[in-house]
Protein backbone atom coordinates (compact mmCIF):
# COMPACT_ATOMS: atom_id res chain seq x y z
CA UNK A 1 0.00 0.00 0.00
CA UNK A 2 1.10 3.54 -0.75
CA UNK A 3 2.47 5.09 2.47
CA UNK A 4 0.74 8.35 1.54
CA UNK A 5 -2.58 6.54 2.09
CA UNK A 6 -1.85 6.08 5.80
CA UNK A 7 -4.85 7.37 7.86
CA UNK A 8 -4.00 10.06 10.37
CA UNK A 9 -5.87 12.35 12.73
CA UNK A 10 -4.85 15.98 12.19
CA UNK A 11 -7.17 17.91 14.48
CA UNK A 12 -9.40 17.56 17.53
CA UNK A 13 -11.90 19.71 19.40
CA UNK A 14 -13.64 19.28 22.73
CA UNK A 15 -15.85 21.41 24.94
CA UNK A 16 -17.71 21.11 28.24
CA UNK A 17 -20.38 23.63 29.24
CA UNK A 18 -21.64 24.05 32.80
CA UNK A 19 -23.93 27.05 32.43
CA UNK A 20 -27.10 25.15 31.45
CA UNK A 21 -27.90 27.63 28.68
CA UNK A 22 -30.99 26.34 26.78
CA UNK A 23 -30.36 28.74 23.90
CA UNK A 24 -27.24 26.76 22.98
CA UNK A 25 -28.46 24.14 20.52
CA UNK A 26 -26.79 20.84 19.64
CA UNK A 27 -25.90 22.37 16.27
CA UNK A 28 -24.23 25.33 18.02
CA UNK A 29 -22.24 22.96 20.23
CA UNK A 30 -21.17 20.81 17.30
CA UNK A 31 -20.06 23.88 15.39
CA UNK A 32 -17.79 24.92 18.27
CA UNK A 33 -15.87 21.64 18.42
CA UNK A 34 -15.82 21.20 14.64
CA UNK A 35 -14.20 24.62 14.29
CA UNK A 36 -11.56 23.65 16.85
CA UNK A 37 -10.82 20.39 15.06
CA UNK A 38 -10.31 22.23 11.76
CA UNK A 39 -7.90 24.87 13.10
CA UNK A 40 -4.71 23.04 12.18
CA UNK A 41 -5.56 23.02 8.48
CA UNK A 42 -7.32 26.33 7.99
CA UNK A 43 -9.47 27.07 4.97
CA UNK A 44 -7.75 24.50 2.78
CA UNK A 45 -8.72 21.69 5.17
CA UNK A 46 -12.33 22.88 5.30
CA UNK A 47 -12.44 22.70 1.51
CA UNK A 48 -11.02 19.17 1.57
CA UNK A 49 -13.70 17.74 3.91
CA UNK A 50 -15.90 15.50 1.76
CA UNK A 51 -17.62 13.48 4.50
CA UNK A 52 -19.15 14.61 7.78
CA UNK A 53 -20.21 12.04 10.36
CA UNK A 54 -22.60 12.77 13.22
CA UNK A 55 -22.42 10.43 16.22
CA UNK A 56 -26.14 9.93 16.99
CA UNK A 57 -27.81 11.55 19.99
CA UNK A 58 -28.69 9.15 22.79
CA UNK A 59 -32.12 10.78 22.98
CA UNK A 60 -32.85 9.54 19.45
CA UNK A 61 -33.59 6.18 21.11
CA UNK A 62 -36.60 7.68 22.94
CA UNK A 63 -39.27 8.82 20.46
CA UNK A 64 -40.71 11.54 22.69
CA UNK A 65 -37.26 13.02 23.38
CA UNK A 66 -36.08 12.62 19.80
CA UNK A 67 -38.61 15.28 18.78
CA UNK A 68 -36.36 17.93 20.34
CA UNK A 69 -33.25 16.83 18.46
CA UNK A 70 -32.08 17.99 15.02
CA UNK A 71 -32.40 15.35 12.32
CA UNK A 72 -29.30 16.28 10.35
CA UNK A 73 -27.09 18.57 12.46
CA UNK A 74 -23.99 17.90 10.36
CA UNK A 75 -25.49 19.54 7.27
CA UNK A 76 -26.33 22.72 9.21
CA UNK A 77 -22.84 22.81 10.71
CA UNK A 78 -21.40 22.32 7.24
CA UNK A 79 -23.45 25.21 5.89
CA UNK A 80 -22.25 27.47 8.69
CA UNK A 81 -18.60 26.50 8.18
CA UNK A 82 -18.65 26.52 4.39
CA UNK A 83 -18.22 22.74 4.07
CA UNK A 84 -19.92 20.84 1.28
CA UNK A 85 -19.80 17.18 2.30
CA UNK A 86 -21.85 13.99 2.22
CA UNK A 87 -23.58 13.45 5.56
CA UNK A 88 -23.40 10.20 7.55
CA UNK A 89 -24.64 8.94 10.91
CA UNK A 90 -25.05 5.62 12.72
CA UNK A 91 -27.61 4.02 15.03
CA UNK A 92 -26.68 3.40 18.67
CA UNK A 93 -23.81 2.27 20.86
CA UNK A 94 -20.83 3.51 22.82
CA UNK A 95 -18.62 1.60 20.39
CA UNK A 96 -19.58 3.97 17.56
CA UNK A 97 -16.88 6.68 17.79
CA UNK A 98 -14.06 4.14 17.48
CA UNK A 99 -15.96 2.07 14.94
CA UNK A 100 -16.60 5.18 12.85
CA UNK A 101 -12.90 6.08 12.96
CA UNK A 102 -12.07 2.55 11.83
CA UNK A 103 -14.66 2.63 9.05
CA UNK A 104 -13.75 6.01 7.62
CA UNK A 105 -10.03 5.38 7.95
CA UNK A 106 -10.62 2.39 5.68
CA UNK A 107 -12.51 4.59 3.21
CA UNK A 108 -9.64 7.07 3.19
CA UNK A 109 -7.12 4.32 2.51
CA UNK A 110 -9.24 3.00 -0.35
CA UNK A 111 -9.49 6.47 -1.84
CA UNK A 112 -13.23 6.90 -1.29
CA UNK A 113 -12.68 10.10 0.71
CA UNK A 114 -10.02 12.79 1.16
CA UNK A 115 -10.84 14.14 4.62
CA UNK A 116 -13.54 13.30 7.16
CA UNK A 117 -14.97 15.29 10.07
CA UNK A 118 -16.52 13.21 12.87
CA UNK A 119 -18.42 15.04 15.61
CA UNK A 120 -20.88 14.35 18.40
CA UNK A 121 -22.60 16.23 21.18
CA UNK A 122 -24.91 15.65 24.13
CA UNK A 123 -26.63 18.45 26.04
CA UNK A 124 -28.57 16.21 28.41
CA UNK A 125 -27.76 18.26 31.50
CA UNK A 126 -29.41 21.32 30.02
CA UNK A 127 -32.25 19.31 28.51
CA UNK A 128 -33.14 17.54 31.75
CA UNK A 129 -32.68 20.75 33.74
CA UNK A 130 -35.25 22.52 31.57
CA UNK A 131 -37.74 19.65 31.81
CA UNK A 132 -37.37 19.34 35.59
CA UNK A 133 -37.76 23.09 36.07
CA UNK A 134 -41.14 22.98 34.35
CA UNK A 135 -39.96 24.94 31.32
CA UNK A 136 -40.49 21.93 29.07
CA UNK A 137 -38.25 20.60 26.33
CA UNK A 138 -35.88 23.21 24.85
CA UNK A 139 -36.97 24.68 21.53
CA UNK A 140 -33.86 23.55 19.69
CA UNK A 141 -33.70 24.07 15.96
CA UNK A 142 -34.51 21.11 13.78
CA UNK A 143 -31.39 21.30 11.62
CA UNK A 144 -31.23 20.81 7.87
CA UNK A 145 -33.48 18.26 6.24
CA UNK A 146 -31.10 16.95 3.56
CA UNK A 147 -30.32 13.26 3.20
CA UNK A 148 -28.05 11.53 5.68
CA UNK A 149 -26.78 7.98 5.30
CA UNK A 150 -26.91 5.65 8.32
CA UNK A 151 -23.99 3.25 8.01
CA UNK A 152 -24.83 0.83 10.85
CA UNK A 153 -27.98 -1.11 11.66
CA UNK A 154 -28.16 -2.66 15.13
CA UNK A 155 -30.97 -5.16 15.84
CA UNK A 156 -32.70 -5.26 19.21
CA UNK A 157 -30.12 -5.97 21.91
CA UNK A 158 -32.41 -7.58 24.50
CA UNK A 159 -34.99 -10.34 24.34
CA UNK A 160 -38.54 -9.89 25.58
CA UNK A 161 -37.68 -11.96 28.66
CA UNK A 162 -34.61 -9.86 29.45
CA UNK A 163 -36.70 -6.71 29.11
CA UNK A 164 -39.41 -8.09 31.39
CA UNK A 165 -36.78 -8.57 34.10
CA UNK A 166 -35.14 -5.15 33.72
CA UNK A 167 -32.04 -6.09 31.73
CA UNK A 168 -32.68 -3.37 29.16
CA UNK A 169 -31.28 -1.04 31.85
CA UNK A 170 -27.46 -0.95 31.81
CA UNK A 171 -27.52 -0.10 35.53
CA UNK A 172 -29.02 -3.56 36.11
CA UNK A 173 -26.96 -5.53 33.59
CA UNK A 174 -23.41 -4.44 34.40
CA UNK A 175 -23.64 -5.27 38.14
CA UNK A 176 -24.50 -8.83 37.06
CA UNK A 177 -21.17 -8.97 35.23
CA UNK A 178 -19.54 -7.70 38.42
CA UNK A 179 -21.09 -10.57 40.38
CA UNK A 180 -19.68 -13.08 37.90
CA UNK A 181 -16.25 -11.39 38.02
CA UNK A 182 -16.19 -11.59 41.81
CA UNK A 183 -17.02 -15.28 41.77
CA UNK A 184 -14.55 -16.12 39.00
CA UNK A 185 -11.77 -14.39 40.92
CA UNK A 186 -12.75 -15.88 44.27
CA UNK A 187 -12.98 -12.49 45.95
CA UNK A 188 -14.49 -11.73 49.32
CA UNK A 189 -16.84 -8.76 49.62
CA UNK A 190 -14.03 -6.76 51.22
CA UNK A 191 -11.55 -7.61 48.47
CA UNK A 192 -14.06 -6.72 45.77
CA UNK A 193 -14.89 -3.41 47.46
CA UNK A 194 -11.22 -2.49 47.74
CA UNK A 195 -10.66 -3.16 44.04
CA UNK A 196 -13.72 -1.15 43.01
CA UNK A 197 -12.93 1.76 45.31
CA UNK A 198 -9.32 1.89 44.12
CA UNK A 199 -10.33 1.71 40.45
CA UNK A 200 -12.66 4.72 40.65
CA UNK A 201 -10.35 6.66 42.98
CA UNK A 202 -7.50 6.29 40.48
CA UNK A 203 -9.76 7.55 37.72
CA UNK A 204 -10.80 10.50 39.86
CA UNK A 205 -7.14 11.58 40.01
CA UNK A 206 -7.16 11.86 36.20
CA UNK A 207 -10.53 13.65 36.17
CA UNK A 208 -9.36 16.13 38.80
CA UNK A 209 -6.52 17.19 36.50
CA UNK A 210 -8.73 17.41 33.39
CA UNK A 211 -10.44 20.81 32.96
CA UNK A 212 -13.00 19.21 30.64
CA UNK A 213 -14.15 16.64 33.21
CA UNK A 214 -17.72 17.03 34.45
CA UNK A 215 -16.74 16.04 38.00
CA UNK A 216 -13.29 17.07 39.20
CA UNK A 217 -13.38 15.86 42.79
CA UNK A 218 -10.43 13.72 43.80
CA UNK A 219 -11.89 10.74 45.68
CA UNK A 220 -10.44 8.22 48.08
CA UNK A 221 -11.48 4.56 47.85
CA UNK A 222 -13.45 5.05 51.06
CA UNK A 223 -15.42 7.95 49.52
CA UNK A 224 -16.18 5.87 46.43
CA UNK A 225 -17.63 3.10 48.60
CA UNK A 226 -19.46 5.29 51.12
CA UNK A 227 -23.21 5.69 50.65
CA UNK A 228 -23.28 9.07 52.38
CA UNK A 229 -23.52 12.56 50.82
CA UNK A 230 -25.82 11.41 48.03
CA UNK A 231 -23.60 8.55 46.87
CA UNK A 232 -26.37 6.01 47.38
CA UNK A 233 -26.30 2.40 46.29
CA UNK A 234 -27.81 1.93 42.81
CA UNK A 235 -27.36 -1.81 42.21
CA UNK A 236 -25.00 -3.87 44.34
CA UNK A 237 -22.10 -3.49 44.53
CA UNK A 238 -22.18 -0.15 42.65
CA UNK A 239 -22.62 3.16 44.43
CA UNK A 240 -23.75 6.13 42.36
CA UNK A 241 -20.21 7.29 41.55
CA UNK A 242 -19.48 3.91 39.94
CA UNK A 243 -22.23 4.52 37.35
CA UNK A 244 -21.69 6.50 34.16
CA UNK A 245 -22.95 10.08 34.48
CA UNK A 246 -25.04 10.73 31.39
CA UNK A 247 -26.51 14.15 32.26
CA UNK A 248 -23.66 16.23 30.85
CA UNK A 249 -23.19 18.99 28.27
CA UNK A 250 -20.19 17.90 26.22
CA UNK A 251 -19.10 17.77 22.59
CA UNK A 252 -16.11 16.45 20.66
CA UNK A 253 -14.86 16.33 17.08
CA UNK A 254 -11.88 15.13 15.09
CA UNK A 255 -10.59 15.28 11.52
CA UNK A 256 -9.28 12.21 9.70
CA UNK A 257 -7.28 12.38 6.52
CA UNK A 258 -4.27 10.68 4.92
CA UNK A 259 -0.56 11.40 5.01
CA UNK A 260 -0.62 12.40 1.35
CA UNK A 261 -3.51 14.81 1.78
CA UNK A 262 -1.97 16.32 4.92
CA UNK A 263 1.23 16.95 2.98
CA UNK A 264 -0.70 18.55 0.14
CA UNK A 265 -2.58 20.79 2.58
CA UNK A 266 0.60 21.75 4.39
CA UNK A 267 -0.56 20.49 7.80
CA UNK A 268 2.34 20.48 10.26
CA UNK A 269 3.57 16.96 11.12
CA UNK A 270 3.42 17.94 14.79
CA UNK A 271 -0.36 17.52 14.48
CA UNK A 272 -0.26 14.05 12.89
CA UNK A 273 -1.32 10.97 14.87
CA UNK A 274 -1.44 7.65 13.04
CA UNK A 275 -4.14 5.02 13.37
CA UNK A 276 -1.81 2.03 13.60
CA UNK A 277 -4.35 -0.71 14.26
CA UNK A 278 -8.14 -1.08 14.25
CA UNK A 279 -10.58 -3.94 14.80
CA UNK A 280 -14.18 -4.54 15.81
CA UNK A 281 -16.15 -7.60 16.95
CA UNK A 282 -19.20 -8.43 19.03
CA UNK A 283 -19.93 -11.01 21.67
CA UNK A 284 -23.01 -13.20 21.78
CA UNK A 285 -25.79 -10.73 21.14
CA UNK A 286 -28.00 -11.42 24.17
CA UNK A 287 -26.55 -11.40 27.68
CA UNK A 288 -28.58 -14.46 28.66
CA UNK A 289 -26.93 -16.59 26.00
CA UNK A 290 -23.35 -16.03 27.18
CA UNK A 291 -21.72 -18.91 28.99
CA UNK A 292 -19.17 -16.78 30.83
CA UNK A 293 -20.46 -13.48 32.18
CA UNK A 294 -17.03 -12.38 33.42
CA UNK A 295 -15.19 -12.25 30.08
CA UNK A 296 -15.41 -10.88 26.53
CA UNK A 297 -13.96 -13.11 23.81
CA UNK A 298 -14.83 -10.45 21.22
CA UNK A 299 -12.93 -7.68 22.98
CA UNK A 300 -9.92 -9.95 23.48
CA UNK A 301 -9.94 -10.85 19.78
CA UNK A 302 -10.37 -7.24 18.62
CA UNK A 303 -7.59 -5.97 20.90
CA UNK A 304 -5.21 -8.71 19.79
CA UNK A 305 -5.93 -7.95 16.13
CA UNK A 306 -5.52 -4.19 16.55
CA UNK A 307 -2.17 -4.67 18.28
CA UNK A 308 -1.07 -7.13 15.61
CA UNK A 309 -1.84 -4.60 12.90
CA UNK A 310 -0.03 -1.92 14.87
CA UNK A 311 3.05 -4.16 15.18
CA UNK A 312 3.09 -3.32 18.88
CA UNK A 313 3.00 -5.14 22.18
CA UNK A 314 1.18 -4.01 25.29
CA UNK A 315 4.45 -2.89 26.87
CA UNK A 316 5.04 -0.40 24.04
CA UNK A 317 1.90 1.61 24.87
CA UNK A 318 2.07 4.67 27.10
CA UNK A 319 -1.67 5.41 27.36
CA UNK A 320 -4.95 3.53 27.62
CA UNK A 321 -8.59 4.52 27.65
CA UNK A 322 -10.74 1.52 28.44
CA UNK A 323 -14.48 2.03 28.12
CA UNK A 324 -15.66 2.79 31.63
CA UNK A 325 -19.46 2.97 31.76
CA UNK A 326 -19.26 0.70 34.83
CA UNK A 327 -16.33 -0.93 36.64
CA UNK A 328 -17.09 -4.37 35.21
CA UNK A 329 -16.50 -3.05 31.68
CA UNK A 330 -13.02 -1.87 32.70
CA UNK A 331 -12.22 -5.10 34.54
CA UNK A 332 -13.28 -7.23 31.57
CA UNK A 333 -11.19 -5.04 29.24
CA UNK A 334 -8.14 -5.44 31.50
CA UNK A 335 -8.55 -9.22 31.39
CA UNK A 336 -9.00 -9.15 27.61
CA UNK A 337 -5.78 -7.18 27.19
CA UNK A 338 -3.79 -8.91 29.91
CA UNK A 339 -3.44 -5.57 31.69
CA UNK A 340 -3.21 -5.20 35.46
CA UNK A 341 -5.91 -2.80 36.78
CA UNK A 342 -3.18 -1.22 38.93
CA UNK A 343 -0.87 -0.64 35.96
CA UNK A 344 0.99 2.65 36.63
CA UNK A 345 0.19 3.87 33.11
CA UNK A 346 -3.46 4.15 34.14
CA UNK A 347 -6.66 2.96 32.47
CA UNK A 348 -8.14 6.28 31.32
CA UNK A 349 -6.90 9.48 29.74
CA UNK A 350 -10.09 11.45 30.46
CA UNK A 351 -11.07 10.42 33.99
CA UNK A 352 -13.65 7.81 33.04
CA UNK A 353 -17.36 7.94 32.34
CA UNK A 354 -18.51 8.28 35.94
CA UNK A 355 -16.32 11.36 36.46
CA UNK A 356 -15.28 12.87 33.14
CA UNK A 357 -18.78 12.26 31.84
CA UNK A 358 -20.59 9.65 29.79
CA UNK A 359 -22.20 11.65 26.97
CA UNK A 360 -24.41 8.99 25.42
CA UNK A 361 -22.89 7.35 22.36
CA UNK A 362 -20.15 9.96 22.12
CA UNK A 363 -17.83 9.31 25.09
CA UNK A 364 -15.12 7.52 23.14
CA UNK A 365 -14.80 10.42 20.71
CA UNK A 366 -13.61 12.40 23.75
CA UNK A 367 -11.26 9.54 24.64
CA UNK A 368 -9.77 9.49 21.14
CA UNK A 369 -9.45 13.29 21.03
CA UNK A 370 -7.75 13.32 24.43
CA UNK A 371 -5.45 10.47 23.36
CA UNK A 372 -4.45 12.40 20.23
CA UNK A 373 -3.79 15.55 22.24
CA UNK A 374 -1.61 13.65 24.72
CA UNK A 375 0.38 12.03 21.93
CA UNK A 376 0.87 15.36 20.20
CA UNK A 377 2.44 16.74 23.38
CA UNK A 378 5.41 14.38 22.89
CA UNK A 379 7.63 13.45 19.99
CA UNK A 380 6.74 9.75 20.29
CA UNK A 381 4.33 7.48 22.10
CA UNK A 382 1.34 5.25 21.50
CA UNK A 383 -2.00 4.47 23.11
CA UNK A 384 -5.02 2.20 22.88
CA UNK A 385 -8.72 3.08 23.04
CA UNK A 386 -11.42 0.47 23.57
CA UNK A 387 -15.10 1.32 23.04
CA UNK A 388 -18.10 -0.76 24.07
CA UNK A 389 -21.70 -0.69 22.93
CA UNK A 390 -24.74 -2.41 24.38
CA UNK A 391 -24.16 -4.73 27.35
CA UNK A 392 -20.50 -5.66 26.87
CA UNK A 393 -21.72 -6.57 23.39
CA UNK A 394 -20.11 -4.53 20.59
CA UNK A 395 -16.40 -3.73 20.81
CA UNK A 396 -14.12 -1.50 18.75
CA UNK A 397 -10.42 -0.96 19.39
CA UNK A 398 -7.96 1.55 17.98
CA UNK A 399 -4.20 1.85 18.45
CA UNK A 400 -2.74 5.33 17.93
CA UNK A 401 0.86 6.48 17.58
CA UNK A 402 2.96 9.51 16.70
CA UNK A 403 4.97 7.32 14.35
CA UNK A 404 3.99 5.15 11.41
CA UNK A 405 4.54 1.39 11.46
CA UNK A 406 7.06 -0.24 9.14
CA UNK A 407 4.18 -1.61 7.09
CA UNK A 408 1.53 1.01 6.22
CA UNK A 409 -1.80 0.22 7.81
CA UNK A 410 -4.34 -1.35 5.50
CA UNK A 411 -8.00 -1.93 6.34
CA UNK A 412 -8.94 -5.49 7.27
CA UNK A 413 -12.39 -6.94 7.09
CA UNK A 414 -13.73 -8.08 10.47
CA UNK A 415 -15.69 -11.07 9.14
CA UNK A 416 -12.97 -13.63 9.86
CA UNK A 417 -12.47 -12.19 13.32
CA UNK A 418 -16.19 -12.33 13.99
CA UNK A 419 -16.46 -15.90 12.74
CA UNK A 420 -13.83 -17.00 15.25
CA UNK A 421 -15.73 -15.29 18.08
CA UNK A 422 -19.01 -16.83 16.89
CA UNK A 423 -17.55 -20.30 17.49
CA UNK A 424 -17.69 -19.68 21.25
CA UNK A 425 -20.30 -21.91 22.99
CA UNK A 426 -23.57 -20.35 24.08
CA UNK A 427 -26.65 -21.17 26.13
CA UNK A 428 -30.27 -21.49 25.07
CA UNK A 429 -32.54 -19.03 26.87
CA UNK A 430 -35.69 -20.27 28.59
CA UNK A 431 -38.55 -17.80 28.34
CA UNK A 432 -40.15 -19.24 31.46
CA UNK A 433 -38.60 -21.15 34.31
CA UNK A 434 -39.90 -23.74 36.75
CA UNK A 435 -37.98 -25.86 39.24
CA UNK A 436 -34.40 -25.68 40.46
CA UNK A 437 -32.18 -22.81 39.34
CA UNK A 438 -28.42 -22.57 39.91
CA UNK A 439 -27.30 -18.93 40.15
CA UNK A 440 -24.72 -17.59 37.65
CA UNK A 441 -24.87 -13.91 38.68
CA UNK A 442 -26.99 -11.69 40.92
CA UNK A 443 -27.50 -8.10 42.04
CA UNK A 444 -29.90 -6.12 44.21
CA UNK A 445 -31.60 -3.02 42.86
CA UNK A 446 -32.02 -0.15 45.31
CA UNK A 447 -34.39 2.80 45.31
CA UNK A 448 -34.01 5.80 47.61
CA UNK A 449 -35.70 3.87 50.42
CA UNK A 450 -33.32 0.91 50.28
CA UNK A 451 -33.18 -2.57 48.67
CA UNK A 452 -36.03 -3.06 46.21
CA UNK A 453 -35.54 -6.34 44.32
CA UNK A 454 -33.00 -8.95 43.36
CA UNK A 455 -32.17 -9.68 39.73
CA UNK A 456 -30.32 -12.83 38.69
CA UNK A 457 -29.22 -15.07 35.86
CA UNK A 458 -29.07 -18.82 36.39
CA UNK A 459 -29.30 -22.25 34.80
CA UNK A 460 -32.19 -24.67 34.92
CA UNK A 461 -31.76 -28.39 35.39
CA UNK A 462 -31.75 -28.91 31.60
CA UNK A 463 -28.86 -26.45 31.18
CA UNK A 464 -30.89 -23.57 29.76
CA UNK A 465 -30.27 -20.03 31.01
CA UNK A 466 -33.07 -18.32 32.92
CA UNK A 467 -33.53 -14.69 33.98
CA UNK A 468 -35.38 -14.11 37.24
CA UNK A 469 -36.24 -11.55 39.87
CA UNK A 470 -37.03 -11.77 43.58
CA UNK A 471 -38.75 -9.62 46.15
CA UNK A 472 -38.34 -12.25 48.86
CA UNK A 473 -36.69 -10.50 51.83
CA UNK A 474 -34.58 -13.47 52.92
CA UNK A 475 -33.28 -14.03 49.39
CA UNK A 476 -32.46 -10.35 48.95
CA UNK A 477 -30.63 -10.37 52.29
CA UNK A 478 -28.59 -13.35 51.10
CA UNK A 479 -27.68 -11.53 47.87
CA UNK A 480 -26.54 -8.56 49.95
CA UNK A 481 -24.25 -10.42 52.33
CA UNK A 482 -22.62 -13.21 50.33
CA UNK A 483 -21.56 -14.48 46.94
CA UNK A 484 -24.49 -16.69 45.98
CA UNK A 485 -23.16 -17.77 42.58
CA UNK A 486 -23.35 -21.55 42.36
CA UNK A 487 -26.11 -21.84 44.95
CA UNK A 488 -29.47 -23.40 44.09
CA UNK A 489 -32.97 -22.09 44.66
CA UNK A 490 -36.45 -22.45 43.20
CA UNK A 491 -37.88 -20.52 40.26
CA UNK A 492 -41.50 -20.24 39.14
CA UNK A 493 -43.19 -18.33 36.31
CA UNK A 494 -46.15 -15.99 36.77
CA UNK A 495 -47.59 -13.37 34.41
CA UNK A 496 -44.53 -13.24 32.17
CA UNK A 497 -41.98 -12.98 35.00
CA UNK A 498 -39.73 -15.61 36.61
CA UNK A 499 -39.60 -15.41 40.41
CA UNK A 500 -36.77 -16.89 42.47
CA UNK A 501 -36.23 -17.60 46.14
CA UNK A 502 -34.08 -19.88 48.24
Amino acid sequence: MDADRQPIIVGTGQATWRDGDPTRTPVDAMQVVASLALENGGESLRSAIDAMVHVPFIMDQVPELAKAMPRNPGETVGQRLGINAVQFTADVGGNLPQELVNEFAARLVRGSNDAVLIAGVELLSTFLGEVRSGAGMPAWESGAQGSVECITDTPAMTTATEQAHGLFEPIHAYPLFESAIRHARGLSAEQQALQLGTLIANMSDVAAANPLAWKRDRLTPEQVLSTEHGNRMICTPYTKVMNSVIAVDQAAALVLTTVGKAKALGIDREHWVYLRGAASAHDRWFISERVNLHASPALAAAAQEALRQAEMGLDELQFFDLYSCFPSAVEVACDALGLNPDDPRGLTVTGGMSLFGGPGNNYSLHAIATMVDLLCEGSAGAGLVSANGGYLTKHSVGVYSRTASSTPWAPRENQDLQQRVAMEPFLELAESGDGDLVIDAHTVRFDRAGPREGILLGRLGDGRRCVATTENAATIDAFLVRDCVGETGAVSHRDGVNYFEF
